[in-house]
């Protein structure tokens, strides 16, 4: 599986834990079809993003304008951005990687303008 796939499969395990509340291991679990063995790069990804979740929404929100809140972002754009931070912080993903593919996840999943605000958020890295 290339790093996009996982990618993939993390947008669908963070957002399942945000709609659903759903435990983010058992949602990882599913969405990897019971795979035992998950790659570091998507545990990091995924399960590793939920110890910081709280601390990217602070940083993601004071990018925002000043009348826009964390919260006010579709699930699927705050799925996107908090994947990408963990990306970049953590796994230390080049910034132009991880902005392309922010974008190439947003225009597959998001709202047609969605990628401009993911662009306008990464940008300030």
């Amino acid at each position: 599986m290339n790093r996009h796939e996982q990618r993939v499969i993390a947008l669908e395990t963070i957002y399942q834990n945000l709609l659903l509340k759903k435990d983010i291991r058992k949602a990882l679990f599913e969405c990897t079809h019971g795979q035992n063995e998950i790659d570091p790069f998507l545990y990091t990804l995924t399960i590793d993003l939920m110890d910081k979740k709280t601390a990217y929404r602070k940083d993601i929100e004071s990018r925002l304008r000043d009348d826009w809140a964390f919260d006010r972002l579709s699930l699927l754009e705050q799925t996107i951005l908090l994947m990408a931070y963990q990306e970049f912080y953590v796994i230390q993903t080049p910034k132009a990687v991880v902005i392309d593919e922010a974008i190439n996840l947003a225009k597959a999943y998001c709202d047609d303008s969605s990628y401009k605000l993911i662009n306008g958020i990464l940008d300030q890295l």
